[in-house]
């Protein structure tokens, strides 16, 4: 049986995914906690001139914590390396950052080590405190030490597939309860990255859409679909929009790889600038997703901030990082190409308009946006025009925007109006964990099904062809194992070893995100 108290540990591989990750925890918890309150007055966001970039904010300004209830905390007394607390950095910690425990559920958060890993100003900006760096090997070790109740894999789909063999051969002797998802619009490659999250528990969908998508995916090839549960995107919520006289917000939610190529995104920043003369009175924020350098899901090897130095920039024109949900509590109107923020802007009751200025394409993801009555083009805008959404297209998504003049709906009531969106997730959670025993995690991938595949992806993440961490002793090495002179040359070799991956990881980083632009640029000349 589990622990009185539900134990959950989360591991994330992006800024992103560590949101959703920890946003979701807070969701499974039994009790959920009151939902996240806004800021009486929004602060104001830190922006960012095109020449000069502004000084990351400090964890103050980032949204605020989550409140006490089915909140974070500090692993158990006695854990032999505890992660950092979920749901208590910034306002409203301690001295150090750790949170308090709830009285349902206690979180514990890991990020991955790799390309996307998080840096502690983009950790600050989630304010869900602060989680621990792991390798997928140390996270294994960790689940085995720890014996959590509940793991949430909020990973990329192959890194989804080598925790799930890793957790199938190295879990405790009750292994804990798995829980997966997406962390917004699921526009590509639908079938890779379901079948690589097979053989979790839970495999939560953001909205009626995706759960008839991925239980036909599941069924189409012969698996078992019974782990597709409907939720949502645990980050909807916040205030309702209302109109302020003499104010009119438009903003650009920025994509880091849509679109991909320098020509489209130039274009993209003249019709901005364009837009903000065109109407002198509005205020016209470019919002960006991260600081050149940093790392985020998809990578970005064209910022928006590099190009738009060599463009005039018209004074109500300004730069901005930060928490998109204080972004949009002062938008009026939000502009994208197929960001999921614009489901967050809908929810609130923001108007919203997906570009097709460069078409209605896959690679861009805006063709999600069929149907929605929200596809328009900056010619559009710049008249006055504004989409009106489909109501049946946004109930299909999980959005519900509040009524006129009513509160808005929160994360946990998403596309259900009063209903709980997390209600059959929690009730599934507690049916597996009442029971006695779990069955063996059966991901889809084996090495009789994808033996060309799946070995690829277990080594990626250090483990072998049976999802087990390869042995860290090799021929050669002085010292007996179980000895002191062993396990002595074992502590040398190990902060040896995190050395020197440190090392390759930012020369692996430095290369991604500095010289390969340079030489793909250098070949379209």
């Amino acid at each position: 049986m589990p622990s009185p108290t539900l134990r959950i540990a989360v591991v994330a591989d992006s800024d992103t995914r560590w949101k959703w990750g920890a946003l979701t925890a807070r969701r499974l918890a039994p009790a959920p906690a009151p939902p996240l309150s806004p800021a009486p007055s929004p602060a104001p966001l830190p922006s960012s001139s095109p020449s000069s970039p502004s000084s990351p904010p400090s964890p103050s300004s980032a949204s605020a914590p989550l409140p006490h209830g089915a909140a974070a905390g500090p692993a158990r007394a006695g854990a032999k390396e505890a992660a950092g607390p979920v749901g208590a950095g910034g306002e409203g910690a301690g001295a150090d950052g750790a949170g308090v425990p709830g009285p349902e559920a206690v979180v514990t958060g890991y990020v991955l080590r790799g390309r996307a890993t998080p840096t502690a100003r983009q950790l600050a900006e989630a304010g869900l405190g602060t989680p621990r760096e792991v390798t997928g090997a140390e996270f294994l070790r960790a689940v085995r030490e720890e014996a959590y109740d509940v793991v949430v894999l909020a990973l990329v789909g192959g890194a989804v597939q080598a925790m799930l063999h890793g957790l199938a051969t190295a879990a405790p002797r009750r292994r804990p309860v798995v829980v997966t998802g997406y962390v917004g619009v699921v526009y590509e490659k639908l079938a890779d990255g379901l079948l690589l999250r097979h053989g979790a528990d839970l495999v939560l969908a953001n909205s009626p859409y995706d759960a008839r998508r991925f239980r036909a995916v599941y069924e189409g090839v012969g698996a078992d679909p019974s782990a597709v549960v409907r939720a949502a995107l645990p980050f909807l919520g916040g205030a309702p929009h209302r109109r302020v006289p003499g104010r009119h917000t438009v903003v650009f939610a920025a994509q880091p790889s849509v679109p991909a190529t320098r020509a489209d995104r130039m274009y993209l920043l003249r019709r901005l600038a364009a837009h903000a003369r065109l109407h002198p009175d509005r205020e016209v924020l470019l919002k960006l997703r991260s600081k050149p350098g940093e790392h985020t899901t998809h990578i970005e090897e064209l910022p928006y901030q590099r190009l738009a130095r060599s463009l005039p920039q018209p004074p109500n024109l300004r730069l901005v990082y930060g928490n998109m949900g204080r972004v949009l509590d002062v938008t009026d109107l939000l502009v994208t190409v197929s960001s999921t923020a614009a489901l967050e802007a809908l929810h609130r009751g923001v108007a919203t308009a997906v570009l097709t200025d460069l078409g209605v394409r896959e690679a861009l993801g805006n063709h999600h946006f069929i149907g929605s009555g929200l596809l328009t083009s900056w010619n559009r805008l710049d008249a006055g025009d504004e989409p009106v959404p489909d109501p049946a297209w946004l109930a299909d998504q999980g959005v519900s925007p509040p009524a006129p003049g009513g509160p808005a709906p929160d994360a946990v009531a998403a596309g259900g109006g009063a209903d709980d969106a997390f209600a059959e997730a929690r009730a599934r959670v507690a049916a597996l964990l009442a029971r006695d025993a779990l069955p063996p995690i059966a991901p889809y991938y084996t090495r009789a099904s994808a033996p060309g595949y799946l070995p690829g992806i277990l080594a990626r993440h250090r483990l072998d062809a049976s999802g087990t961490e390869p042995v860290p002793s090799a021929p050669g090495t002085s010292g007996t194992p179980g000895t002191r002179a062993g396990r002595g040359a074992g502590r040398v070799r190990r902060v040896l070893r995190d050395a020197a991956r440190e090392a390759a990881r930012g020369a692996y980083r430095h290369g991604v995100q500095h010289v390969a632009p340079v030489i793909r640029r250098l070949g379209e000349l």
